[in-house]
Parts: C-alpha cells; structure tokens; sequence
C-alpha cells in the first residue's frame, strides 16, 4: 500500500530500523563527533562546585525554545520574574513555558528514579504540560498534523498517525521496549535517541503536546543512558534554527526511509549545541568567578553562597536568600542592597515587591 498522508499511518514499521538504513560510514562519523561534545559536557558540568547555576538557567532555555518551536512566544523578563516567585500578571505563554521546564524536573526525578522509560513517565510529562488528566489518545480519536508554510496552503494536512484499536499499545510497547533494552537492541545511545524521537513523533500518542513531550524525552535519554547527569543540553535552538530541515527529514524517514540523512541531522543538533553549551556554561563560570572576585575584595562578609544564589537564575527576591546562615530578611536585603551598590546587582520593583536582578547574567542568557 503506497503512503498517503491524508490517511492513518498504520504500516508505521516497529523498531529497529534496517541496520543498512542507519550504519553508514557519515553516520558513524557524525556519531563519534556528536558523542565526543557530549562527553566533554558532561565533564565540563562534573567539574563545577554548584550546577544548579546551570540547571536553572540553562533548563529554563530550553523550555523556553521548545514551546515557541510550538509557536509559543514569551519573554525571558516573564520567566525569570516568575522564577523567583513573582508570578502576577504572568501571561499565557509563559505558565506553558514554565509548565515544561516542570515537566521536564518531573521527567528527571522520575528517570533517575526508575532507571528507564515508561508509559507512565510519558503521561506524566504530557498531562503537566498541557496541564490536563487524560493520558494516550483513544484508538480511533481523528488526529492529523497540520503545517502551515510558504509552500502549503493554511491547514494542509502533512501526515496522520497511526489509528485502530490495539495499535497505539503496540507501537508504544515497542518503542518503550527499544529504548530500554540495550540488550536486544544493541546501539548506541545516540542511534537510538533519533530513532526513538522520530517514531515517537510518529505515533504521536497524545491529542496534543507531543513535540513537547518528545523534545523533553530526548534530554531524559540522554540522561538516561549517562551520556549526561543533569539536563543542561539545549536541544531545543538547534532544531529552531533549522526548523524547516527537521519537519522535512521527519518526513523524509516516513515516504523514503531517509534514516541517515534525519540520523545526520540529530547528531548535528547533539554535536552542536553541546559546543554551545559548554561555551555558555565557560561564560556563567567566568562571570561567576569575577563577581566573587569583586565581592570578596569589596565585601568579604558576604559568603560564597550568596554569589551562588544570585547566579542560579537572573530575578532573585530577598527572601530567596534566606538559608541556615541568614536568617533574617532583613539581613538579605542588606546584602543585596550592598551588591547593587558595587553595580552587581539592579533593583526593580514588581507591585509592592522588589526584586533584584542580575543584569549581566541576565544579558548573557538572553543571547541566542
């Protein structure tokens, strides 16, 4: 039966794909390539005294760039405010952005927890980004994927997933199964992430969300199967930057059986915003060591851990700083009002609140 994407795509072939499709030699190289940034990013990440400066800010990026992957557009002022606790007159689009970086802290705990994917871990994702109850979508429920581009007219449809009774079970199973059984299915971890996050994206399980949840299973994999030990890669801009080239390749696996050219295509993305990463984690590092440079000169009874504080993410609030150490507020609005005064730090009042921002961390995560 030829491929109509009008129609559900029940021949979906379970995994894996042909090894001819997907062991070539510009695959294994692009492979090695991608496995050796992400080894660097791990050690890179192992090595700093507080990764919770990198796994806020650089968690909340991702969040950030895969929902407007979605066309879900906000601000980092938005999210940085709500981060620190501020959440009045948050729009729309930032609870969704803050409701993936949650879906994904879900996701993290639980992978780390159960040491492997399950249905359960996907529903749990899908129904806290789209803050919701239900789970997989019922067997014969319409869905279809609509693109809009400079070469289709509005609401053309692209493709349609898989639909019948029993068939979500068993594609799904065979897709859980395929990316945690390393021995029946002996590959690399990064060959079966791509493979994984394109059958995935053809199932398409839920109604709705599901290149949201996929995007964030990615990271899970990866974290997953210790090529990372937290979730710090920023996935998300690759595929932003080259969003015409990742629907099309999809697309290219369905019609064509094109594995090496999408395979090729997501060990750039690994490869590249690895590179990325670790550069922008060499500058909060080296932001980080001035500032504490500056303040132990200028202001010696402020510890290490408030500069630790202030770097987690850009907005901080006074009471943000309260710890076993300082336990007065009125002492943590001492110590920001002194970093302001050395130009660390700038005040902003929000309501009858005042926060205070880190403005050179804030320049520096707001770069693409």
């Amino acid at each position: 039966m030829s491929y109509d994407r009008t129609k559900p795509y029940n021949q979906l072939p379970l995994l894996p794909p042909p090894d001819e499709m997907i062991m070539t030699l510009d695959v294994m190289q692009a492979m090695s390539n991608a496995n050796r940034a992400l080894a660097e990013l791990k050690g890179l990440a192992r090595k700093l005294p507080n990764q919770s400066m990198l796994v806020n800010t650089i968690a909340l990026r991702e969040a950030k760039a895969s929902t407007e992957i979605e066309n879900i557009f906000t601000t980092d002022d938005d999210l940085y405010k709500a981060l620190s606790g501020n959440e009045s007159g948050l729009t729309a689009n930032a609870k969704e952005v803050m409701r993936y970086r949650q879906a994904l802290w879900t996701g993290f705990s639980t992978i780390q927890a159960e040491k492997a994917v399950s249905n359960d871990l996907l529903i749990a994702i899908y129904q806290q980004i789209k803050e919701l109850n239900d789970g997989f979508r019922p067997p014969f429920t319409e869905v279809v994927i609509r693109r809009k581009g400079s070469d289709l007219p509005g609401g053309t449809v692209v493709y349609t997933p898989p639909r019948g009774e029993g068939l979500l079970d068993e594609k799904l199973d065979n897709l859980i199964d395929y990316m945690n059984d390393d021995e029946r299915y002996p590959y690399d971890p990064l060959i079966k992430l791509a493979v994984a996050h394109y059958q995935f994206e053809a199932i398409h399980p839920f109604r709705d969300g599901n290149g949201r949840t996929g995007r964030i299973l990615n990271i899970l994999l990866l974290v997953h199967k210790n090529l990372l030990e937290i979730p710090i890669l920023y996935l998300s801009s690759y595929i932003i930057e080259n969003k015409d080239d990742y629907y099309a390749l999809l697309n290219n696996v369905t019609t064509r059986n094109k594995w090496d050219e999408w395979l090729l295509y997501m060990f750039r993305c690994v490869e590249k915003t690895s590179l990325f990463t670790i550069s922008r984690i060499n500058e909060i590092d080296a932001l980080f060591s001035r500032t504490y440079e500056i303040v132990s000169a200028r202001l010696p009874h402020i510890r290490k851990e408030v500069i630790e504080k202030i770097f987690e993410q850009p907005y901080v609030s006074p009471r943000a700083l309260l710890s076993r150490e300082i336990r007065s507020l009125n002492t943590a609005k001492k110590y920001l009002s002194q970093l302001t005064s050395l130009g660390i730090m700038t005040p902003r009042k929000l309501g009858k609140e005042i926060l205070y921002i880190n403005l050179d961390l804030f320049n520096l995560l707001s770069e693409t």
